[in-house]
């Protein structure tokens, strides 16, 4: 017999499913008989949650916009670069 591999569910699905688990206002079988899944893989999905935010919060930090001149400079680079190719041929 072979194991089918059951319901997709999707990310945002997961995530408030495991935000719930997070608050702790309902038990996890609570939750599992409401979404209709496994309290082990609630408790998966909390623990990535749990996991992940620190990560969330650091990349939030180092998202920040280049500038004009960090965008550009390379580009000049490589336009001088070509140039000097070229008049080279």
């Amino acid at each position: 017999m072979s194991r089918g591999r059951g319901k997709r569910l999707s990310a945002d699905l997961k995530a408030r499913v495991a935000l719930e688990a997070a608050k702790g206002h309902k038990t996890a079988s609570e939750i599992a008989q409401e979404y209709q899944v496994h309290p082990t893989q609630i408790s998966q999905w909390k623990r990535q949650l749990l996991d992940g935010l620190p990560d969330l919060f650091e990349a939030g930090q180092s998202r920040k916009e280049p500038t004009t001149e960090e965008v550009t400079a390379p580009l000049y680079e490589e336009i001088g670069r070509l140039k000097m190719e070229l008049d080279f041929v």
